[in-house]
């Protein structure tokens, strides 16, 4: 299967999970539920005995009610249903579509940052308020990284928007402008 179709699967089953958690008001519990099912599918024993063409699919249907006892049947049903589709490895690429439906439906946007050097903690929480300001989210989520390439300011992805804003991009910008210059 091709990324572009996995990835389609993916994003078909978490919105049928996340359908069902809205009628049910049940977010929090399929995320919890999802999560564990990736778990499963990415342990170091179980995803093995989970993806061999050895083990009888009743061996696999055993492990997973076992492994999977205490969620909701719901969620059972769905990671049997991957079983019998061969589509089980895609359950931590339906967890993380779901998460991100659940947090586009709440409000909560990610964004990537870049930075020459680490930010301190209240800087940290001020770039998050003005960006959660920028894009008009409800609560924004940063992950950070450091890249001492950029000499100083910042790269910030929100979505499909790119804010580049590093010393480094606007040397190079000012350097193509006195070039252009001559």
């Amino acid at each position: 299967m091709a990324q572009t179709e996995y990835d389609a699967a993916a994003n078909r089953y978490a919105g049928a999970a996340f359908d069902i958690a809205r009628e049910q008001g049940t977010f929090v519990q399929w995320r919890d539920d999802l999560n564990s099912l990736a778990e499963l599918v990415e342990h170091p024993q179980a995803g093995p005995f989970l993806a061999s063409g050895s083990t009888r699919d009743e061996d696999k249907q055993r492990m997973i009610r076992a492994a999977l006892r205490d969620i909701q049947p719901l969620a059972v049903n769905l990671a049997l249903l991957l079983l019998q589709r061969n589509r089980l490895p895609l359950a931590p690429q339906i967890a993380a579509a779901y998460a991100r439906r659940v947090d586009a439906a709440e409000g909560i946007v990610h964004a990537d940052v870049t930075t020459a050097v680490a930010l301190a903690p209240d800087d940290e929480r001020a770039l998050g308020e003005r960006l959660r300001k920028m894009v008009g989210a409800n609560d924004i989520r940063l992950t950070t990284h450091v890249d001492p390439s950029l000499i100083g300011g910042l790269v910030a992805k929100v979505g499909d928007t790119l804010i580049d804003g590093s010393t480094r991009t606007r040397l190079i910008q000012l350097k193509r402008s006195l070039a252009g210059e001559r």
